[in-house]
């Protein structure tokens, strides 16, 4: 097969990593049977080939997006051979989409996209991949798959599946349990996922029925005022899953402002306040289920990768995988220590 450029194969996949051997030796066979295997190296901490990574993200006002941005910064800085071209970020697709056209201008070896919106951003996606620069798509999904080479980010099925299925098993015991839901945004794919997952959970235990739900903003505020609105309403319930930590500081403001205490609650995405309050257990909130900002190093990593004919370090292919779904561990007293380093603020 004649040289060909990582750029020339965006559109496909490929093979086997360094290392990695696949023998198809058995007892009945002669051990000189042909050996599968590549030298393509697998990605390492040693200094490869310097790459330019541009990094185009939404305006960093959540606590997570922020945690996204310092992330993706920090990991940049732990390889002497990368240059990070990083946008200020806006929640404005117009401008998000001027940055990124800047970005492939510039011709920076490989582009990571966290869109403020996924279907808005999948064209300038497309057009930064047709230009030869792969894509590392960070979360919300492009339209088309043609639009990046590899996707990463956080599970929100998975999300709601693990809450439930925790609360579920602190729960099993109790006859005719009560459990309220203060999901995020209802228009966005991500919240109906989260919630999904938490009804397909609570369809194991069937002493639990949801009683309630109410959907905020992803804010404090609206966390605070929805909060208040379920509270009143549900003079008595068991547990409590609120779909993200930031508008949990909020509901905890609310909760403790109605003086109750009778139910556990379980946070979302994995902010150090909640991290905090779990480890000091002097209060409501028991667990959180992680959405690791962390994913915005992990696509740094491939975003190198990538820029260096590498493959990824663990895995026996020649090329990242296509896509990367992180997993939703519930952080617990039990296990807070290990989380806390990632709790953002």
């Amino acid at each position: 097969m004649p040289e060909t450029s990582r750029r020339g194969l965006l559109f496909g996949t490929a093979a086997v990593s360094a290392g990695a051997f696949l023998t198809a030796c058995t007892s009945n066979e002669p051990k000189e049977k042909a050996v599968a295997s590549s030298n393509q190296p697998a990605a390492d901490d040693k200094p490869g080939t310097p790459v330019t990574i541009g990094f185009a993200g939404p305006q960093a006002d959540h606590g997570w997006l922020n945690a996204i941005n310092v992330n993706a910064k920090s990991r940049a800085e732990k390889y002497s051979e990368v240059t990070l071209e990083i946008t200020e970020g806006s929640n404005d697709t117009a401008a998000q989409i001027g940055q990124v056209k800047t970005l492939i201008n510039k011709k920076v070896d490989v582009l990571v996209i966290l869109p403020a919106d996924g279907k808005a951003l999948t064209q300038v996606g497309l057009e930064a991949m047709k230009a030869g620069i792969p894509v590392v798509n960070l979360d919300r999904i492009f339209a088309s798959p043609q639009a990046y080479r590899c996707w990463v980010g956080g599970d929100n099925y998975g999300m709601g599946l693990n809450a439930g299925h925790w609360i579920g098993e602190q729960l099993k015991d109790k006859a005719d349990a009560k459990v309220v839901e203060l999901a995020g945004i209802d228009n966005l794919e991500l919240t109906k996922q989260r919630s999904q997952g938490f009804a397909d959970a609570l369809k194991n235990y069937s002493n639990i029925k949801l009683v309630a739900r109410q959907a905020a903003d992803f804010t404090v505020e609206s966390g605070q005022a929805k909060m208040a609105q379920l509270l009143q309403a549900q003079k008595q319930f068991d547990a409590l899953w609120n779909h993200d930590d930031d508008q949990g500081v909020g509901a905890l403001r609310a909760i403790q402002q109605a003086g109750r205490d009778e139910f556990i609650m379980v946070g979302g995405a994995g902010a150090k306040s909640a991290m905090d309050a779990i480890k000091a257990d002097d209060g409501v909130l028991k667990a959180t289920v992680l959405y690791p900002p962390t994913m915005a190093a992990s696509a740094i990593d491939l975003a190198r990768a990538l820029g260096q004919d590498k493959g990824v370090s663990g895995l026996a292919e020649m090329e990242i995988p296509t896509s990367l779904t992180l997993y939703s561990a519930v952080v617990t007293k039990e296990n807070i220590d290990q989380y806390l380093p990632t709790g953002f603020s």
